[in-house]
Order: C-alpha cells, then sequence, then structure tokens
C-alpha cells in the first residue's frame, strides 16, 4: 500500500469548532490526522495559525517538514485536491519587506539529501533538571536527527554539545560546548530573527504544550471517560442464564386460570392418600393458579420422612418444576413470593428458608446436625430428594438474579420503566439469607454457614474423588455463593461502591481464613470453579494473601492492582517455592488472620502463662506504634539498634516488610541512617525484605546513596543484584545518576556483579516446594485473568481506532507527563488505578520489573509455573503495543 503523503498534526487552534472542521478536509482529501500533543515523526505537515514557541512548531522545523497556515487545508477542500504548499508556508515577520521563512531552509536541506535534520551531527549532553522538559528538550533534539545522552554519558561517546536548564559550574565542567536550551531555537532561526518586530533576538518561552489549560480539561475528559468506562464494567453480567429467557415477559400480566376446588385433595390427605392428593394437585398447576400451601406443606412433609416411593418423588418434583415454570416467583406480586416462602420450609419446624436449605445441604453430607432428626443413615432416595431440593432452591436463586439483571439493563436502555414486581426488597433470596438488619454487609450470618458448609463439602467430595471424580455437592454451593454475591451487588454497587468493595473483601478474606484446613490444591479448585468474576478475584487474592502470610511473607494489604501484583505477588512466589517440602502450611489452628497483625497474633493453643524466659525474649513496646506509624523495628532500624532488632527478627509472625503512614519499611530507615549493622541483619532474615520498595521512587538504594552511605549501597547490591541499578526514582535518575566520582559507580558495578552471581548460584534453578508454587501460581493466573475481566482495559482494538482508544490515550498523557500530574485532582480512585495500570504495563515493556521473579521460578517445569509465565510475557506484550503504537 503507498504510504499516505500527508500527514497533518495542528497546534495552537484553541477553538475546537474550527479543529473539527480542519480534521474533517485532512480526511476528505484522504490525508491521515495525528492527534497527541507532542510532535510525531510520522507526520508530514503541522498546521498552526502563526509561529508559535510549541514543541511541535520547534520539531517541526528542526525535522524539515511542512508548516502551513489553515488556509492550506481549507483551500484545498475547496479545490478537491491537495494545493502546492509553498504559498501557505508560515512566515515571521521581521519588520521589514520581505518575510522569512524559519522552515524553509531546513525543509530544503532535508529535502535535497544535505542533511537529515537541523541538528544532525550534534552529540548532547542533556542536564535539565525538570523531568517533563527534559522529556520534551530530548524529543526536540531527536526530531532533528541529534543524539542525546543523560549524564554520565557512555565512555565512547564525544559529547558536542552540553545543553543545561539551568546552566551551572558543574554543567560547564564537561569537555564540550556548554549552551542554555535557548541555543536551540537560536540555531533553528539564527540571531537576528524578529518576533512580532519587538526584538532582534530570539526570546522564545518554552512549554512542554501548547495550550495549558486543554491540557488540563483533556485530563479532565479522561476521568470523566474512565468512569463510564468503569460504570459499564460493572453493571455488565457475569452470570447469565439462557434458560429464563423463554419465560413470560414480567412487564404483561400472566394468564389467569379459573378457580379450583382443592377441597378433595384435603380429604385425601387427611385419609393418608398421598399418592393420589398429590396426581390431583399435579393435573391443576396453571400460570396463576396456586394450589393450597397447606397442602403442598403436607405433601413435603411426607416425603421427608423417607417413605415415598421413588414414583412418589418423581412426580413430586414435577409438581413443583411445573409451579416454578408457570408461576416463577422471580417475577410475581409479593402475594406469590410470600406463598412459596410458606412451602419452602421445614414442614415439622417452619423455621424458614435458610433453615430448610441448610438442612439439605447438612443430609447431602450424611450430617447428623439438622433442624430435627431424619431417617439415617441417608437413604438413597431421601438423598436424591434434597438434592433436588438444593437445585430448586438454586433454579429460584438465579431466576430472581436474572430478573433483576434483566430489568437493570431496560433501565439503562431507557426504554420502559421498571415493573413493580422487579423490586427486590421481598425477594426469596434476601429473605433466605440476610435479615432485615443485616442487608447492608455482604457476610451475614447465614452467608458465614454456607462459607463454612462450603468448605465442609469441599473435604468431603474430595474425600470421595476416585470415586466421583467431581465436586458435586462443592460445586452447587459454589453456584449458591456465586448468585447470592452477584444480587447483593448490584443492589448496592450504584448506591455506595466502597460498600461493595468492603463487603467482598470482607466474604473473601473470611473465607481465606475459615480455609486453612484445606491444602492449597483444594483451594485452587474451588476458586478455578467460582462462576462469578468478581468473586473469584477476591477469592483469589484473598486465598493468595493467606498463603503467603501461613509460609512467612507478609503481602501489603493496599488495594488490589496490577503493579501490586508485579511487586509484591510475584516475589512471593519465591519464598513459597524455598519453602521445605511437606510444610505446605502451618499446623496450628488459629482464631484470626494474622496477615497484618505480625508480632500480635498467638495461637489458641499456646499456653495462657508464658514462661519467663519467653517474656524476655520479647523487647519492650513491640506492638507499639507512633504517631508516624512506626513499629519498634523502624525505631530499632533508625537507631542502630542491632540487638533489637535481632529480637524481634527471632520472633514468629514478623512483617519485615511492614510500613509506616508514609509507606517506608524498616531497610528504608535503616539506609537512610546509615544502620548498617542493620541492614545486615534485615538481609539475612528469612524471608528477606523486599528491595524494590519505593515511597515517592525513592528505594532502599536511593535511599543509601542519596545520604552517602556507600557501604550499605554496596551490600544491598551484593544481595539484589544489578536489576537494583534499573529503579529509576521520581526524577527518573537511576541509582548511579546520584554518584558523580567514576570510581564509586564502578565499586557499585562491581557489587551489582558479585550479587547477581551469588543469586544465580544460590538461587538459580533452586525449588524445594513444587505443589506450593503451582498452587500461587495458579492462584496468580486466575487474579490476573479475573483482575483484566472485572477492571482492566479492553486490549483488542480495531487498528483504525486504535488511536482513539482510552488505552492509547492514557500512553499517549503518560508518555509526556508524570502519573501524578496526569491523575492530579482525580476524586475517582478506580479511573486512578486504570492509568496506574497503563503505566504498569509500559514499565512492564521496557524491562523495568524483570527482576521480580527469580530464575528459580521462571526456569520451572510445573505447568502451572509455567502459564503464569506466559501471561507474563503476554502482559508485557501488551505493554510493547503501547509503546508501538505511540
Amino acid at each position: 500500500m503507498e504510504a499516505c503523503t500527508h500527514v497533518f498534526q495542528i497546534s495552537g487552534i484553541k477553538v475546537r469548532d474550527e479543529k473539527r472542521v480542519l480534521i474533517q478536509g485532512i480526511q476528505q482529501l484522504g490525508g491521515k490526522y495525528i492527534g497527541g500533543s507532542v510532535y510525531q515523526h510520522a507526520c508530514t505537515h503541522l498546521i498552526v495559525p502563526q509561529v508559535l514557541s510549541s514543541e511541535k512548531f520547534l520539531a517541526a522545523c528542526a525535522a524539515g517538514k511542512w508548516v502551513v497556515t489553515p488556509d492550506y487545508v481549507l483551500d484545498s477542500v475547496k479545490n478537491g485536491s491537495w494545493l502546492a504548499e509553498g504559498p501557505y508556508e508560515v512566515a515571521i515577520s521581521t519588520g521589514s519587506t520581505a518575510a522569512f521563512y524559519p522552515v524553509k531552509q531546513w525543509r530544503e536541506k532535508v529535502a535535497s539529501g544535505r542533511l537529515k535534520g537541523a541538528f544532525q551531527g550534534w552529540r548532547v549532553l542533556l542536564l535539565v533538571q525538570e523531568s517533563t522538559r527534559r522529556a520534551m528538550f530530548k524529543r526536540l533534539l531527536k526530531a532533528g536527527r541529534a543524539e542525546v545522552y543523560h549524564c554520565p554519558p557512555p565512555s565512547y561517546t564525544s559529547i558536542t554539545h552540553v545543553m543545561a536548564k539551568p546552566v551551572t559550574e558543574n554543567s560547564k565542567s564537561h569537555n564540550a560546548p556548554c549552551y542554555p536550551v535557548s541555543h536551540i531555537v537560536q540555531h533553528l532561526f539564527g540571531t537576528e530573527t524578529l518576533f512580532g518586530g519587538q526584538s532582534n533576538r530570539v526570546d522564545m518561552n518554552f512549554n512542554i504544550t501548547e495550550e495549558p489549560a486543554d491540557i488540563k480539561d483533556s485530563f479532565s475528559t479522561l476521568e470523566v471517560e474512565l468512569k463510564t468506562y468503569v460504570l459499564k464494567q460493572e453493571v455488565q453480567p457475569r452470570l447469565c442464564f439462557l434458560e429464563f429467557l423463554g419465560y413470560h415477559d414480567p412487564y404483561s400480566p400472566l394468564a389467569q386460570a379459573t378457580e379450583m376446588d382443592f377441597s378433595n385433595v384435603g380429604c385425601m390427605i387427611e385419609c393418608g392418600l398421598f399418592t393420589e392428593a398429590l396426581d390431583s394437585i399435579r393435573s391443576a398447576v396453571y400460570p396463576g393458579l396456586l394450589p393450597p400451601a397447606p397442602y403442598l406443606i403436607s405433601l413435603l412433609g411426607y416425603t421427608q420422612q423417607g417413605n415415598a416411593t421413588s414414583v412418589y418423588m418423581r412426580n413430586f418434583q414435577q409438581v413443583m418444576d411445573k409451579l416454578i415454570v408457570t408461576n416463577p416467583p422471580w417475577m410475581a406480586p409479593k402475594s406469590v413470593k410470600k406463598y412459596f416462602t410458606q412451602v419452602l420450609q421445614c414442614p415439622q419446624c417452619k423455621k424458614g428458608l435458610w433453615s430448610f436449605l441448610e438442612t439439605a445441604i447438612r443430609y447431602c453430607m450424611s450430617s447428623e446436625d439438622t433442624c430435627h432428626p431424619l431417617p439415617g443413615p441417608a437413604l438413597p432416595t431421601l438423598l436424591h430428594f434434597h438434592c433436588y431440593i438444593l437445585a430448586l432452591f438454586l433454579k429460584i436463586f438465579q431466576g430472581e438474579l436474572h430478573s433483576v439483571t434483566a430489568g437493570e439493563f431496560v433501565l439503562l436502555q431507557g426504554t420502559r420503566a421498571p415493573p413493580a414486581s422487579a423490586s427486590v426488597s421481598g425477594s426469596l433470596l434476601y429473605g433466605t439469607f440476610w435479615t432485615v438488619w443485616e442487608r447492608s454487609t455482604l457476610l451475614s450470618c447465614a452467608v458465614k454457614k454456607l462459607l463454612q458448609l462450603l468448605i465442609q463439602a469441599a473435604m468431603v467430595d474430595y474425600a470421595e474423588r476416585d470415586e466421583k471424580q467431581t465436586l458435586h455437592l462443592a460445586d452447587t454451593l459454589l453456584d449458591f455463593l456465586s448468585v447470592l454475591v452477584e444480587f447483593w451487588c448490584q443492589q448496592h454497587w450504584k448506591l455506595n461502591q466502597s460498600l461493595v468493595e468492603k463487603g467482598l473483601k470482607d466474604l473473601s478474606e473470611h473465607l481465606a481464613v475459615i480455609s486453612q484446613d484445606l491444602s492449597p490444591n483444594i483451594l485452587v479448585e474451588l476458586v478455578i470453579r467460582v462462576r462469578s468474576s468478581r468473586l473469584k478475584l477476591m477469592m483469589a487474592d484473598a486465598i493468595f494473601r493467606n498463603l503467603c502470610s501461613r509460609n512467612g511473607y507478609t503481602v501489603g494489604d493496599e488495594p488490589l492492582s496490577l503493579k501490586k501484583t508485579v511487586l509484591s505477588y510475584l516475589p512471593a512466589l519465591e519464598s513459597l517455592a524455598l519453602c521445605p517440602s511437606g510444610t505446605c502450611l502451618r499446623t496450628e489452628n488459629t482464631s484470626r488472620s494474622c496477615t497484618n497483625q505480625g508480632t500480635g497474633c498467638r495461637p489458641q493453643n499456646s499456653p495462657e502463662n508464658e514462661t519467663c524466659s519467653e517474656k524476655d525474649n520479647i523487647p519492650r513496646g513491640l506492638n507499639r506504634v507512633n504517631a508516624a506509624g512506626e513499629t519498634l523495628l523502624h525505631r530499632a532500624c533508625k537507631r542502630n539498634q542491632v540487638e533489637t532488632v535481632h529480637q524481634i527478627l527471632a520472633l514468629p509472625g514478623t512483617d519485615i516488610n511492614v510500613k509506616d503512614h508514609a509507606g517506608w519499611t524498616p531497610l528504608h530507615e535503616a539506609c537512610n541512617h546509615g544502620s548498617t549493622e542493620c541492614v545486615e541483619a534485615l538481609l539475612h532474615h528469612r524471608p528477606a525484605p523486599v528491595l524494590n520498595n519505593q515511597v515517592d521512587g525513592v528505594s532502599p538504594l536511593h535511599d543509601a546513596l542519596l545520604n552517602g552511605h556507600m557501604d550499605i549501597a554496596k551490600m544491598l547490591l551484593e544481595h539484589g543484584g544489578s536489576v537494583l541499578l534499573r529503579q529509576t526514582d521520581g526524577d527518573g535518575r537511576l541509582p548511579l545518576d546520584l554518584i558523580s566520582e567514576q570510581s564509586q559507580r564502578e565499586e557499585l558495578l562491581l557489587s551489582a556483579q558479585v550479587g547477581d552471581t551469588k543469586c544465580l548460584r544460590n538461587k538459580g534453578t533452586e525449588v524445594l516446594n513444587l505443589p506450593l508454587l503451582e498452587a500461587g501460581s495458579s492462584l496468580l493466573s486466575l487474579l490476573i485473568f479475573s483482575y483484566h475481566r472485572e477492571r482492566g482495559l479492553p486490549c483488542h482494538t480495531p487498528s483504525s481506532d486504535r488511536h482513539h482508544s482510552l488505552g492509547y490515550r492514557l500512553a499517549r498523557a503518560l508518555e509526556m507527563h508524570s502519573f501524578q500530574k496526569v491523575t492530579q485532582g482525580w476524586t475517582d480512585q478506580r479511573a486512578v488505578r486504570l492509568v496506574e495500570d497503563v503505566e504498569t504495563l509500559w514499565e512492564l515493556s521496557k524491562g523495568k520489573y524483570q527482576g521480580q521473579v527469580s530464575q528459580g521460578v521462571t526456569e520451572c517445569k510445573g505447568e502451572n509455573t509455567q502459564f503464569l509465565m506466559k501471561i507474563l510475557e503476554d502482559l508485557k506484550s501488551r505493554g510493547e503495543a503501547l509503546v508501538t503504537d505511540l
């Protein structure tokens, strides 16, 4: 395909209607428009209303591109084809009769092949402190074909220009002429150029963007679009039940059958003729016609006694199925719902729907703990009946969820008003799992019992797995859990998003705690079988964090994000891989999670009175946190109290990566204050501290170097290797950028080589606990998949729409501006998280986080671990696609 000869960018036009007319004209004539606020190498023409001091204008001059006025496009549209550009080329008025064309001289030289750009042959050492301005000048110089280097430049390069802002004595110390950045404009236009006829020298202000107000507006527009995207993601149906699509339209009245005389049915029941009574009812079930509830309750009681034949059981099930199909409670008025509430409870105890449902579950598990004694051991016919009761409840609950979901989508389309029957205040699902006082919380008493029954069912199913080969009962209970979670979330999300997130988190963490007796492979199986993607995401997160905590690696409790997955969860895999084989779980039974309590937790079976020696081993003030959120470990590291540090690290459950209110870890404090002995103690602890934690871009290595502690910096590199040298701080500086003396840089590089060798030798291919590593890898794979489905941006965008996609525009914004600037003033945290996710993908593509996974985990032959590595490669590819599109 022939390349497009007219590729445009626009600068300096603030009126949106004018810009829209220009873009439409470009497309009408077969040209191409590239948006964005920075210069693009692919453009051939730049449209400006006048000479500007913007990056796009200066870069187009340096690259020898056409810079024309808007009339070029407008007149070409009138002509029906592209006109010659010469008459429309932008000129600078010099106050004389002759106009000066600043672009023409460079454009002609580039077109003739004499130059590739205005700065060809320049090898520039760029010393600009502010990161965004430095990035702008770098793009500008590269547009003119200059080679740009940061300090220090490579030893093999001979620098021709030093460009500094501001110019300091240090910038003049390099073996090359030093210029202020204004020299760029002087070179492009010459010192005699007049701007506005007011001066005979260049005096242009450098602006990163052409119109700051528009940039701010574009960031606000991005936030609004991201909010809209999050809303659409949230209201999308997670569970679809196609079997309900053929039911009656809930907006049309149900057909009414003629009244029937059921008195003979009552007489049959009184005489013990249950089979005959059931046959009479079975032939009289029609839409709008409900048999008297006391008769069905009596028939249900007879069924529960265990004396009914299999034929009777089958007929009773047919009656109930027909009753649900002809009179679906999720589309019926409150009177019908009240009818089913009376019928679907234990006919003997009459304690409500949950009691009857719990009894059916326990009977299927051969448990004697039912609402009242039932025939046992479990009879085959009665066991089949209770399985049917579970299926009946599940079908009703699925129908209610489907009805609510369909009603919500009708509201979104704005086609009809919600029907009175769509009210969920009296739904059977609500009445089963929540009392009136519990509806503001997801983790009600009934839900807690359901979770406990789920864990018991998983144990039973896996004990009999060789025979059954399926998790039959556990699967059913997981379906119950998914339905009730989706139902509750849909009712509360629009009113209180934080309440929904807290409810999901509480439920998942409660499930992770009570499932500690299950082996990791069973936990993975349970997560895989969850149908709700948002519940699967939260369960995978909670169970993975709990699994790490029980094996000595603490993961922070900050909100889940792609960056947290990369920086916190991936390094945890190494800790799981290095756990001794056969110690997947700690055997002590704890009453609460110790994830965030550190040394404050104690097993239930520990003696109430500690011995004097045990008390002596616990430092005073261990659990005290000061106003800054600093623990005793923080304070000991600041004061270089190495004995106290050793005492704290020796205690079980110590969180070596605990953070204060500002996010600083004990390792940060030790590096900042020069506590060499404490740093050594922390580095030799297992699990080892996280070396790449950053607070406002400051890592422990940056902290040590900024404060002149070279011995600590070398110690960190000997422990963590050269990957630490690739971390940048908030200003984009690498650790070596903080060192001015070449001899010190060489010392640090040598220490990094020692660290790389040590890591390769000690942990290269070491995996001591493959089952635990496989379980962790599987949970992370599920977490990443669910996270992308629930909270990620769409990755598949047609090529024609790629530059209009949210992902591309976010990447474009982050290319020019820092994450903090893009999200400044944003109030929606989910929108902020999406920007952070794009930034993480971008950094993954550049290899910034490649050291988060140890070589032993990377080279592991486990199926789940290899699959996780492929997922990480896919994330990296998505980041590379963003960079390529830019």
